[in-house]
This record gives structure tokens, sequence and C-alpha cells, in this order.
């Protein structure tokens, strides 16, 4: 299969209170979330989640109640953990990732007007109450001035494609099914785009300060029609010289969005500095087996 690419470089603590019982809680979770006090501060605090998502079955990130989005899902479930209302949360997150777009790397904040005591009750908290498709990865503590949006330095997005007659079933709802029976060897010439390929798997990386609507859909669809011979290479200078978006819809319509996962949203590491007084960052919790409770036979 053939690839052509060419990109342009474009306070005094308060009484602490407690978490009560969510009527989505089973009893043993609300048990463990009700031990976990947070501490009433005057200023409000900034937090940061890292969020990985399958986006098959959700209508992409912003708020919209139905169908669920998963900006929704997940300020429904800080709602219920913080006893705080979505105006107060002011949840913002870093891409709009469309309907049926993945994400292992997507970053959101909210702010809370007190300080909480640990995050790692807040985290197991919010991941019980999430449905399965969505899991918050991390959360920390992050300087007043910290957003999710603006304060990126880039992005990277990955589309993968499966280039083989029949589909991968355990593959169908994360990569793209297509199937280019032109004999010969794949050429891929790489400037700002990086394409790897591992068996029938085709993954596109690409990484950028920001990204236009559906721009890294288009930029696979127009690969596409070059690997199969259907444009020729030089289309893409010709493209980019014509700085119009029009240009590409005339050759090119967007890659379905299944095959699209925002992998990470980067940061200067000065502005991920947590305030003193934080408590740590939450990874999720481990467990140990210090015993086996199994009989022996």
């Amino acid at each position: 299969m053939v690839f052509a690419a060419v990109a342009s470089a474009a306070a005094s603590p308060l009484p602490a209170f407690s978490l009560t019982k969510s009527p989505c809680m089973s009893d043993g979770l609300a048990k463990e979330h009700t031990q976990s006090a947070m501490v009433s501060l005057p200023s409000s605090h900034k937090w940061r989640m890292v969020i990985a998502y399958d986006g098959t079955k959700f209508a992409g990130w912003q708020y919209q109640q139905s169908p669920p989005t998963i900006q929704c899902l997940i300020e429904d479930a800080l709602t219920r953990a913080t006893k705080l209302c979505r105006k107060e949360l002011c949840l913002v997150g870093a891409s709009r990732t469309d309907a049926g777009v993945h994400a292992w790397g997507q970053v959101a904040h909210f702010v809370t007007p007190f300080m909480f005591d640990s995050l790692d009750t807040l985290h197991a908290a919010l991941n019980g109450l999430l449905p399965q498709e969505i899991r918050v990865r991390e959360i920390s503590p992050v300087q007043p001035q910290f957003h999710a949006r603006f304060s990126t330095t880039s992005k990277t997005y990955h589309y993968k494609i499966y280039n083989h007659a029949i589909m991968d079933p355990f593959r169908c709802l994360f990569a793209y099914h297509t199937h280019n029976d032109r004999l010969g060897n794949p050429v891929k010439e790489i400037f700002c785009l990086d394409i790897v390929e591992t068996g029938a798997v085709l993954q596109l990386e690409v990484e950028g300060s920001g990204f236009l609507f559906r721009q890294v859909r288009n930029m696979v669809a127009l690969l596409l029609q070059i690997g199969r011979e259907a444009l020729p290479a030089d289309v893409v200078p010709q493209i980019i010289s014509a700085r119009d978006r029009k240009e590409l819809a005339k050759v090119a319509l967007s890659a379905p969005p299944h095959g699209l996962c925002l992998m990470s949203v980067n940061y200067n590491s000065d502005i991920l500095e947590p305030p003193q007084g934080c408590p740590p960052s939450s990874f999720g919790r481990t467990h140990s087996v210090s015993k086996c409770k199994l009989p022996f036979y």
C-alpha cells in the first residue's frame, strides 16, 4: 500500500466533612467513600484528570445529555462524588473528540471550593460511578492557571487501519477496515507524520499544536486514496499550497471515526507542578494478596 504524505509545520482549613452515599453506589463502595474527608478552604482548587474511553456508544466529548456524551457522564459522576453542581465544577476537556472517536490520554480539569484529603478515594468513586467504557486514569492537583485546552503544547492522535481481506473481529471497533489487493511493496514518504505497519495494522501517528474539525480523518482519507492509486501523490502539495480545505473535500471525504484515538495531550512541565499543600496525584489503587484463602485439595 503506497502512502505519500507532505505536512506543513504548522489557605487555613475549616472542619472536615465526609462524602455521603450516592444512590448509584453499592453499599461496599459507599462505605469506603464515607471514610474519606474533604477540607473546606476559602479559595477554589483545580484538578487535572487523564481519561481513557471507548467512544463507540457515545456522542463525542462535548456536553450533551441525550444521546449521552463523555463529558456529560463524567460531570454526573463528579456531581455525585463531590455534591457540587456542574456549574461549580466547570469541567473542561482538552479535545472535543467526535462521536465514535476513542481516547487513551484525554485531559480535563475541574474546580472545587475545598481541598481533598486524598485523591485515591475520589478516583475510586469516579470509576465506580462511570460506565466501564470510561476510565479516569489519573487525578492530579494543578496550579490555578492551568487550563486543559488553552495550556496545551501539542496533541497526539493515532489512526489505525486494518489492511486485510478479512477483518479481525477483535479490532473492528478500533480500526478502520480497508483492503487493497493491488500488488507492490509499501512506499512511505514521511515528513511530519509517522506511519507504522505491524502485520495487517497500519497506524498513523500525527502530532500538532492543534487540529481543525475532522482534520486527522481528512488526512487519513486522502492518504488512503493515494495508497489505492486513485489519486497521484503530488496532489498533497497542491492541496497544501491552496490553503483551502475545500480543495481537500473535492478529492477525499473523512475517514470513519472509530479508527481514531486521542493518545496524549502535552503540556509544559512547569504548569503541571502541583500547588503546595495538595494531596499527591492518584494513579489508581493497587492491591496485593498477602495470604491465599482458598482451600487446598
